[in-house]
């Protein structure tokens, strides 16, 4: 039988961001919790002589998700982010309510200045409008190469990617060789819906990026992210002017 177990003040915006927490619901979210839990210590402990672990934090819902389970089991992962220059003015404010919600210093890598300098004076400040080889090349200043120096030395890293959240994703397995950085790579989300993201967010109290409840269901930089309609997909809302079938920024990318 199915009722409702929490209880939580109702808010405006985004229905999605509030599920009803059904004892189904509720039952579901904390088996894959443990499961989730359970890929990171396993993980932690098959590297922690060869580099480690290390998770990509880009404060979006799912990364918010595993950074909660993260720090509440003090796993043994290092949990960094990039910071592009260019992300909206909600994600630095959560990355702030982050370190002070948890007691966690974050480790944040940035684009190199010299590359972005060249970006912009030889293509323009918002050159990645103009083509999709430009906004990849963007992509690739301010999020390829600082994860590679990110994750220079570890042994495996860790995403919040789901399955679901678009073509590019189908068949997410949790664990898989990520050749283009050349480590393993987690995304023990992988068979988490949307639904089970937020409820896990609600029945945790964790903090999360103020964009979601104005229908953003995914957040990157500023220029490149818009909130959704309704019906439209969850990813609609980044680089919407590309053909969905290859929107990628290049961290994700199967070599």
């Amino acid at each position: 039988m199915s009722g409702t177990v929490s209880s939580l003040k109702p808010l405006p915006g985004n229905p999605a961001t509030r599920p009803s927490l059904t004892e189904g619901l509720t039952a579901t979210v904390a088996a894959k919790t443990s499961a989730v839990q359970q890929v990171l210590q396993d993980a932690a402990g098959e590297f922690a002589d060869s580099g480690g672990v290390a998770f990509a934090n880009s404060f979006g819902a799912e990364d918010m998700v595993l950074t909660d389970i993260i720090f509440r089991h003090r796993l043994l992962v290092a949990v960094f982010s990039l910071d592009t220059g260019r992300l909206p003015v909600e994600t630095y404010a959560l990355m702030g309510e982050v370190e002070r919600h948890y007691g966690q210093k974050l480790e944040v890598y940035f684009p190199e200045s010299p590359a972005v300098e060249q970006y912009v004076r030889s293509q323009g400040i918002n050159a990645f409008y103009d083509s999709v080889e430009l906004r990849k090349e963007c992509c690739r200043i301010r999020k390829v190469e600082p994860l590679r120096r990110a994750l220079a030395g570890r042994g495996a890293w860790v995403t919040g990617l789901r399955a679901a959240q678009s073509p590019t994703r189908s068949g997410l397995p949790v664990r898989e060789f990520d050749a283009g950085n050349g480590l393993t790579k987690y995304n023990p989300l992988s068979d988490w819906s949307e639904e089970e993201v937020w409820a896990y967010i609600r029945l945790h109290a964790v903090p999360y990026n103020a964009l979601h409840d104005q229908f953003y269901p995914s957040i990157g930089c500023a220029p490149c992210t818009r909130a959704i309609a309704v019906g439209e997909d969850i990813r609609a809302g980044r680089w919407w002017w590309e053909d969905p079938a290859s929107k990628e920024c290049g961290l994700h990318v199967k070599k």
